[in-house]
Order: C-alpha cells, then structure tokens, then sequence
C-alpha cells in the first residue's frame, strides 16, 4: 500500500472542509497536478501544444466546488481543461482513453455519503496513475504556486456530449446480435453519476425500464438506495413485476443485481455469472479476486480447474493482479467487477449488460446461472488491539488460528486483518457450516489483544 501523504488506493478521499478535502487543497492539487504534466509533455521531442486533463463528478454538492478549484489550478499551470459534469467514474477513464487526453479526473467518494468526496485519477490510458507520477505530484505540493504569464493560461470549456459518448461505448459491450427487448428491468443509479446515463444504456437495447434512484438533490447520493441499499431495489422489482433490478452506487463501477423474487446477487455471484458465460466462448486463463472473496467461489474456481489468486482489498490491487498475469476477469464482492476485454477498469453498467447478454443467450434464470456456486456462510467479529503491538507475532492468536484451522480443515478458511483506521483486529471465518464458522470464529475472539 501506498506510504506517501496524499495518495492512497483510490486516490485522495476524505471528509469535506477536513484537514485534506477543501477548495484550497483542490486548488494546489490542480496547480501541482497541471505541472507534473507541463513538464512531461515539455521533455517530449515533437510534441507541440498544452496538455489537456478531462474532470467528471458525481452528484453530491461538494462537487462544483472541488470542480472549481481544480479547474483554477490546472489552469493557473498552463493546462487545458475539458468539463464534463456529473459523469461516472469508468466513464472518464473511457473518454480520457478515446480523446486522447493527457489525464481524467474524477471527483467522487463513490459509495460514501454525500459530506465526503474524494479526488482520484486516470493515466491517458484510462488507468490508474502510475506510481512515479502520484509521487511527482505530491512533491510538487510542497512547492510554491506560481502562475504561468496570461499568453500561457490553460483553457477551460464545458463537454455537452460526454454522456452520450459513453451510453454509445456501453451498448457497443453488448454483443450485437442480442437486445433486451422483452426484458423489465428496474435500473436503481443511486442518485449518483449514472442518472442521465445508465436508464438509457439499457432502454436503447430494448428493455422496459422503471428507473429509481435518479432524482438527485446533491445531498441523498447512496442514501437508502443504490448498491449500499440495494433492498429498496429489491422492494422495487418484486412490486412492479419486473424482471431483474440493477443497482450501481454512488459513482457507477459497482453492481449489485435482483431478481424477480428479491434475491440480491453479490460481486463474487456477479462474478461467476461473468466466468461462466466466458467459459461457453472457450477457456478462461484465471480469475483475481481479494481477500475477502468468498471461499465458495475459490472452490468452485479449483473445481473448475480455473487458476485464482487473491489480491488486497481493493479495485486497484484487482487490476495490478489481472495485469500481472494476463487475465481479464476479477472483483470483489462489493459489486467492483472487471472485464478487461470491455474495459480498463470496474465499470457497474458494463458489468450489468455482460451478465444480461448471458442469461439472454441462455435463456436462463439468474439464480439457476449460477447454482453451482454455493457460497460459505461468513462471520466477521472486530476485536481491540493494543496500538502499536505486532499482532502477527502474538501467540496467543496464533494458537487460537491454528486451532481454528484444525477445525476447518477443507471446509473452510481463516483472514485477520488489521483495520486500517482504527486499533482493531477483523477477525473473518467462512465454513461450509454455520456453525461452524460461528464456533471458530468465537475461538479466535476469545483470545484478549489489548494487554
């Protein structure tokens, strides 16, 4: 994980008018950012022209502000600056990919509440930033803001057809031979970045669609609805009689899905509805999940004689993973899912349409799709930890885990991890009993990690 000050796994996020996220910090974050990319493109023999940065965000009222600074900064640094208003998170790192551009930037907590925002990137490739430039930038952040001469002021100018560039990208996902017509979907966008976006994505492929979650007022993003809540979804689709139900969250690259019954459908589901639709088109190389992958998905993947490694806990550790192998399919269980042969990153509205396209060509049920993956029941418990002591050489735990291993043999598995914000210890047993699970996990709590 990242050491540096600023920059974390998903860029810079934290609460609004903190000690980090305010207009001033956008306003130096866009300066140092503007001339990192100066100076690169300067060193470039042939190149001609300013560099130019495309900005999205989300919904929530900080996000005008935050736009603003950024904007003023990026400007003051000699950089051009394309606006493209409330736009999802994987569609600023398509267009910044299409148009060319020399970075996107996203302002978003995505699935947090509305008082927090959040600042993260995307490499001209439609990528993460690589390392040496995050770090280039954050020393720049120490230096003094100077403005360029008024000749050298970067532009700034609103898109107007951002959003319909990416409902094209989305349905171009979809194999051409199939549409949705028939199908009653309720689209559930979380009154976030998706909502003049996602509604469209699936009514031009044909489908009836009840849209929810897409009236937003800047302060109810991911508030009772989206994939963080996705049982109003549920609620939703069982009173209208629909289908299925897609739920995205704050700033669209997670999903979560329902049927007709209520049934809510994880990432790790989601994901193996994606690995089995690949495996009717030939083999599949290998898939990335996290830690927190659920184990049942690990043991159909070895039943399936499917490679499977497990990546740190986040989207960018998936996709460092998939990368590193040469593989195209990853996520978590939170609703992040890549398809890299769709795009570069998680995207909920791409992910969405490859699970329809399966059970469409199936002509199956979701829930029957993925019946031969059962997952383990999963219990978590949060225990104190001494700050500063070494858990990991803490005997005591370490008997206790040996112990709980013991128990479960090939039924099941053991993660501790230490909390990254708080003196805390997640303790996680999964099993093939409830029981089970319970009583292991009961064993690993007993054990006292604050003396």
């Amino acid at each position: 994980m990242s050491k540096r000050k600023y920059f974390g796994t998903d860029g810079v996020r934290g609460k609004v008018g903190g000690a980090v996220i305010n207009a001033e910090f956008a306003l130096r974050l866009g300066y140092a950012v503007g001339k990192v990319f100066s100076r690169a493109a300067s060193s470039k023999p042939g190149r001609s022209g300013r560099p130019t940065v495309l900005i999205g965000k989300d919904t929530r009222v900080s996000g005008y502000m935050l736009e603003s600074a950024l904007e003023a900064g990026l400007s003051s640094a000699g950089v051009d600056v394309l606006l493209a208003g409330p736009l999802p998170t994987p569609a600023v790192a398509y267009l910044t990919r299409a148009w060319r551009l020399r970075a996107g930037i996203v302002i978003s907590a995505s699935h947090n509440p509305y008082d927090d925002n959040g600042i993260k990137f995307f490499s001209s490739q439609g990528m993460k930033l690589e390392d040496e430039i995050e770090a280039a930038i954050e020393a720049e952040l120490d230096q003094p803001m100077v403005c360029v001469t008024s000749d050298k002021l970067g532009r700034a100018r609103r898109i107007d057809d951002a959003a319909g560039r990416y409902i094209e990208f989305c349905k171009s996902t979809f194999p051409s031979d199939l549409d949705l017509a028939g199908l009653k979907l309720v689209v559930d966008a979380a009154n976030g970045a998706a909502y003049q976006i996602a509604p469209h994505v699936f009514r031009e492929l044909g489908a009836e669609v009840i849209a929810i979650g897409c009236q937003p007022d800047g302060f109810n993003i991911n508030k009772d609805v989206g994939a963080m809540h996705p049982e109003a979804l549920a609620v939703e689709v069982k009173n209208r009689g629909a289908d299925l139900g897609i739920a995205l969250d704050g700033d669209a690259d997670r999903i979560q899905m329902v049927d007709a019954s209520g049934r809510v459908f994880n990432g790790d589901e989601l994901l193996f509805a994606l690995v089995r639709e690949r495996l009717t088109r030939g083999p599949v190389a290998g898939v990335v999940g996290t830690l927190m992958t659920n184990y049942g998905f690990e043991r159909e993947m070895k039943r399936l004689n499917i490679p499977f490694v497990r990546a740190q806990v986040g989207d960018r550790y998936v996709l460092e993973q998939l990368k590193e192998h040469g593989w195209i399919l990853g996520g978590e269980g939170s609703g992040h899912l890549l398809c890299l042969d769709c795009h570069t990153t998680g995207d909920g509205i791409i992910a969405g349409l490859q699970v329809l396209a399966a059970l469409q060509r199936s002509g199956r049920s979701l829930a029957d799709w993925i019946s031969d993956l059962q997952l383990y029941p999963q219990k978590m418990v949060n225990v104190p930890l001494k700050p500063g002591s070494d858990w990991a050489k803490h005997v005591g735990l370490q008997l206790a885990r040996e112990s709980a291993e013991h128990l479960l043999g090939e039924r099941g598995r053991v993660l501790i991890r230490a909390s990254g914000t708080e003196p805390k210890l997640r303790l996680m047993v999964e099993a093939d009993d409830d029981a089970l699970a319970e009583s292991c996990v009961q064993l690993l709590a007993a054990v006292d990690l604050t003396a």
